[in-house]
């Protein structure tokens, strides 16, 4: 379900790609439009594409705006609007205001609208209050009307998962 290539039950590994550890200069201006200005992020869409998966233990990626899957992400994803495309498989759940489904998930599905195009493969739980599931769609698990919208929006504080990561790290010591 989850595979890129005929009996293969892990995606492709990315190409060697230059290392990516240089850091930006503390002195260096930061120019508007830059990828460090947060101030012009009001509006675009940002991409994992199919050369990349991201995994880890608990992790979490928190888009402001629209985010499109391409590539694998083994995590929470909470964003504005989530497209996982036809190559893109999320393990993990999936909070939006709106999400759009044409690969796989694996995972609980949280929205205030859903829609499952019919190459898209869910195993998991989906709460909405609109759900579409289009002819074609593969989907094993549960489904359910949230009572009220506010239940279902997106956390895109990112400083409250940081709390939670302190918090959580503070404990284990």
């Amino acid at each position: 379900m989850f595979s890129r290539g005929p009996g293969s039950d892990t995606p492709p590994k990315p190409p060697s790609m230059p290392s990516m550890n240089a850091t930006p200069s503390p002195a260096a201006p930061r120019q508007a439009g830059s990828a460090f200005d947060r101030s012009t992020s009001a509006t675009g869409t940002s991409v994992i594409g199919t050369d990349l998966t991201i995994m880890g233990e608990k992790i979490t990626i928190i888009s402001q705006n629209k985010l499109t899957i391409d590539g694998d992400v083994h995590g929470d994803i909470h964003g504005r609007q989530v497209v996982i495309g036809e190559e893109g498989s999320v393990v993990g759940t999936v909070n939006a205001d709106a999400i759009e489904v044409r690969g796989g998930i694996r995972g609980a599905i949280r929205a205030a609208t859903v829609t499952l195009h019919p190459t898209a493969q869910v195993e998991g739980d989906i709460t909405h209050q609109m759900l579409s599931i289009s002819e074609g769609a593969q989907f094993d698990g549960r489904v359910r009307r949230a009572k009220d919208a506010g239940d279902l929006k997106p956390n895109l504080d990112v400083s409250a998962f940081e709390t939670i990561r302190m918090q959580a790290l503070n404990n284990g010591s």
